[in-house]
């Protein structure tokens, strides 16, 4: 399945080919150049392209690599399972293998995180680990000591030359896809979601099965997207219904609010619309105070899958 999405079609294989500020791209090259990899902790905002890096210095060392994603494989048993079987086998490269821990801020910190720290020691003289997270203060210290830190931050200086190679990219896969565009569309589009270049990606290619990418692609939440969150709701996917409110945190949590309100008619059972509003106005309250949007709306989405019956 993932060989259709463009984000994987399309991601880039070398640190070469990585849409990075050259003074980012210059430590991973002079990885690449040295032959040599150290534990790692790569931190920045969603869609910067961390875990393209971590595969990317994989594939340029030709090292054997395990993905997990902590945010789905998260608990100790399964890290333990899977890092120890990776681990005890002889790399078909030679050398160390590599552990690239995805969402690592999702593991939790009083048990899962200590427990790495253990791994970490454990597996040091086969395994690096490259550990990726969007929030580095969620990671525990005792990890950060163990790996060198690099932040994936964007200086307002460099944005108009990664802009101008993102626009590249995107009209050489939309040209590759066969679909006609608005280069002012498009600009537009970056413009919004930067610097996650992952959301513009997903962004055009949901958009790009009528062929065309026009002024449509720029509505902030469409009826597309809400039905897909309706959905999630409606079958208790957590797991989606999180993935939904992570790509549309560019979008206000009070538009958000106001557009679940706007269409509760069409997708909520009448016995459960009182109760929708009472939750609907007391997220909404509380999002004028919290420090943690994204959080406030989940916990909103959540209570909502629990306690209100969707047609």
């Amino acid at each position: 399945m993932n060989e259709f999405l463009w984000v994987e079609k399309y991601r880039p294989q070398t640190i070469a080919d990585v849409i990075l500020p050259s003074h980012i791209k210059a430590t991973f090259e002079d990885i690449v150049n040295g032959g040599e990899l150290h534990n790692m902790l790569l931190t920045g905002t969603a869609g910067l392209g961390k875990t393209t890096v971590a595969k990317a210095l994989c594939n340029e060392l030709q090292l054997d690599y395990l993905l997990v994603n902590g945010s789905e494989e998260g608990n100790i048993d399964t890290l333990r399972n899977k890092i120890k079987q990776f681990a005890s086998t002889v790399s078909l490269q030679g050398g160390y293998k590599v552990v690239i821990l995805d969402e690592a801020d999702y593991l939790n910190p009083q048990s899962t995180q200590p427990a790495l720290r253990g791994f970490i020691e454990e597996f040091s003289g086969n395994c690096r680990f490259i550990l990726t997270c969007n929030f580095k203060n969620r990671i525990i210290e005792p990890l950060h000591s163990r790996c060198s830190v690099i932040e994936f931050n964007i200086a307002k200086k460099d944005m108009p030359p990664l802009l101008s190679d993102f626009m590249k990219r995107v009209e050489y896969i939309l040209d590759t896809e066969g679909v006609s565009y608005d280069k002012q569309v498009i600009a537009d589009l970056i413009m919004k979601h930067m610097p996650d270049w992952r959301r513009v990606l997903n962004e055009l290619q949901r958009y790009s099965t009528s062929g065309t990418i026009d002024t449509g692609i720029l509505v902030s939440v469409s009826e597309t997207s809400i039905n897909d969150l309706m959905l999630h709701i409606k079958v208790k996917d957590f797991k989606r219904m999180r993935q939904w409110v992570a790509d549309n945190m560019d979008t206000e949590p009070a538009s958000i609010f106001r557009k679940i309100y706007d269409s509760m008619y069409e997708y909520i059972d009448p016995k459960s619309i009182p109760q929708l509003v009472l939750i609907l106005a007391d997220y909404q309250y509380k999002n004028a105070f919290v420090a943690d949007h994204e959080l406030n709306l989940v916990a909103c989405l959540t209570e909502i899958m629990a306690g209100v019956e969707i047609k």
